[in-house]
């Protein structure tokens, strides 16, 4: 008995992947050796709703397999829809569902209904995305260990309540180094001004958008402890220096992205004012207070909703119709505001936790200021199917964000590159989210591979032990050098090339740029080091291939607008195809440790030549559209095709 559906393949399922709502889907299974069932029906639901089952029709043979097909309108409104198939036999009932890793594709059959049934995601027909940003490189920014623009070195700010540490120190990590209480009080002195002098490097570097960690004033130095949202923290600059900021970017072709805390202010804010240091009446002060329906007491003012039981980080209340006029319908609201300053878009962090009605306000908000804005979303998971406090998020169906942090991709590549995967299980992860993901938003995918939450990626390649493995000395005092360094290089390379030829925006976190390496927080925000970059990068190999790579995908819209298609998935040997217009480019990557010869198979495109545009000389015709290609160990080429 054998069934088969394969929700990737068009002779399976027509369209592929998302559809926008009220398209026609056609749904194809074939079966051998169940004889003639009495019925077989495609068994479908909308989310939430109750399942719906259609006959399916015969169809025609193919060699044994019996091939059974029925065509099935999406709902007018948009959601997602989920189905599996059924065999009604004279032995009884079989089902066919999703595989278990519920990652689409080919699926699997079983005596009982199945736990997993495939996803198509139904989304608005007017669902649309910023065009600039798909084309864009994008490059992450902890403001205060970027770079300090004053020439003195001096600090922005005043501040009488923080640690002044040296540049190139390391970021302190443990309760006693603060006095006994962890407080991320210890400061750097990077500011907006530094960003500004940095710009030309950015420019060479080929970076088209900024994406800076919260500016906004806050007592700590990650500033997610938002103290004043109207207010660009003081230490880090003024609003005419943010003003300068996005006007000179702009002048170099690059665009400011602004990170929204809008889940949680700190208890040292205007807002809260717990501490009284705000000239402003706190929630914490008053129940009279403006602020006072902002948040969720239990028992007023010392038992509150904070986020994730950090009391200095009272979570805001968002069902306030104050609070969400504040911060996102008002004609001057924070998210219209600093929009209208000169910033290009948002980052929302922990949008999981913001109820799906306030991100579709805050959509609204963004977009009546500058239509053209992004709004990206922090979603460690699928976005397209996540349910966060009994709610199914609705992030990609028309009405809420244009893009997320694309973690997915980040672990796929992770384990691929480290070997814990071979290629098919790689590009099934891949092709999950190509599958559940709408175009719009898939081509908008901010592809990280470090951030200022998760290790940097030269310390992951290099096989350094797990974070919850070992202390936080160890991870303060471990560096990678000799064989491991080189490895972790090595390995890094295919990391980069694949960052920026894979489908969705690629970002850099500063550093990576120069082989930075670090655990996560606070490792991985430590200062960048302008005057040891090349007692880091020695042989300026790192830099060399992070321009290159980034100056070959600025060279073609195939790698940020084209069709994305695996063309090779054996061993650890991973191929694909980016086509858009009349270019073509396939890249080949060799995630293994022993040179491999492969054959690539591309005749179905119409390719009889390949020139290899990476380091390599080499060029390859074939009347046949086969090519048989050397792979050394670690490596990746990308070949423009003809």
């Amino acid at each position: 008995m054998v069934i088969e559906h394969n929700s990737r393949e068009k002779f399976y399922r027509r369209p592929f992947g998302a559809v926008k709502c009220g398209t026609e889907v056609r749904f194809r299974v074939s079966a051998a050796g169940i004889g003639i069932p009495n019925a077989v029906r495609l068994v479908y639901m909308r989310d939430g709703e109750e399942e719906q089952r259609v006959n399916m029709a015969y169809l025609f043979n193919q060699a044994d397999d019996c091939i059974y097909s029925v065509k099935v309108k999406m709902p007018e409104k948009a959601g997602l829809v989920w189905y599996y198939f059924e065999f009604a036999t004279d032995r009884g009932m079989v089902y066919y569902g999703n595989n278990s890793k519920n990652l689409g594709g080919l699926g699997e059959m079983s005596f009982n209904p199945p736990s997993n049934s495939f996803q198509i995601t139904v989304y608005e027909a007017d669902y649309k995305t910023p065009d600039w940003f798909k084309t864009g490189i994008a490059y992450q920014i902890f403001v205060d260990r970027f770079y300090n623009g004053n020439e003195d070195g001096s600090f922005l700010g005043d501040r009488t309540d923080i640690i002044k540490r040296k540049w190139n120190e390391q970021p302190f990590y443990k309760a006693e180094q603060f006095g006994g209480e962890y407080k991320a009080n210890d400061f750097f002195g990077g500011n907006l001004k530094g960003v500004i002098k940095k710009l030309p490097y950015l420019k060479d570097l080929g970076i088209s958008v900024i994406y800076l960690n919260p500016i906004f004033k806050a007592y700590s130095n990650h500033k997610y402890d938002t103290g004043d949202y109207e207010t660009i923290d003081p230490m880090f600059g003024d609003e005419e220096t943010f003003k300068e900021l996005c006007n000179k970017a702009r002048d170099m072709g690059i665009r400011i992205i602004l990170d929204g805390v809008f889940n949680h202010t700190g208890s040292n804010s205007r807002y809260f004012n717990k501490n009284g240091e705000y000239d402003s009446v706190g929630a914490y002060q008053s129940q009279d207070s403006p602020y006072y329906t902002w948040f969720r007491f239990m028992d007023w003012p010392d038992i509150y909703e904070s986020w994730w039981g950090m009391t200095t980080l009272p979570q805001i209340e968002e069902h306030s119709e104050e609070c969400r006029n504040y911060l996102l319908s008002d004609k001057n609201a924070i998210v219209k505001r600093w929009i209208r300053d000169g910033a290009s878009g948002w980052r929302l962090d922990v949008v999981d936790e913001l109820p799906g009605f306030f991100v579709k306000e805050l959509r609204k908000g963004v977009k009546s200021e500058n239509e053209d804005a992004v709004i990206i979303g922090e979603v460690w998971e699928d976005a397209s199917n996540k349910s966060a406090y009994g709610e199914r998020r609705e992030y990609f169906l028309g009405k809420e964000l244009d893009s997320v942090m694309n973690y997915p991709m980040r672990l796929a590549l992770i384990d691929a590159a480290s070997g814990k995967i071979d290629a098919a299980e790689f590009d099934d992860r891949l092709m999950s989210i190509k599958e559940n993901y709408p175009a719009p938003a898939y081509y908008s995918l901010l592809n990280m591979v470090t951030s200022h939450d998760v290790e940097r990626i030269m310390t992951i390649m290099g096989d350094a032990p797990s974070r919850h493995d070992v202390s936080k000395d160890y991870q303060a005092g471990f560096t990678l050098d000799g064989y491991a360094l080189e490895l972790a290089k090595e390995r890094a390379t295919l990391v980069l090339g694949l960052q920026m030829t894979l489908p969705g925006v690629p970002c850099i976190f500063y550093g990576d740029e120069i082989g930075m390496q670090g655990y996560g927080d606070p490792f991985c925000r430590q200062t960048f080091p302008w005057d040891k970059i090349d007692e880091i990068d020695t042989d300026g190999r790192v830099r060399e291939r992070y321009k290159n790579m980034i100056a070959l995908r600025k060279r073609s819209k195939a790698f940020s607008l084209g069709e994305f298609e695996c063309v090779h998935k054996i061993g650890h040997v991973y191929g694909f195809i980016r086509y858009y217009d009349d270019e073509k480019y396939v890249v080949i990557v060799n995630m293994g440790t022993t040179e491999e010869y492969v054959r690539i198979d591309v005749a179905r495109y119409g390719i009889h030549k390949m020139v290899c545009v990476t380091k390599e000389v080499e060029t390859k015709e074939a009347g046949d559209g086969i090519y048989y290609v050397d792979m050394p160990r670690l490596w990746i080429k990308v070949y423009k095709a003809e």
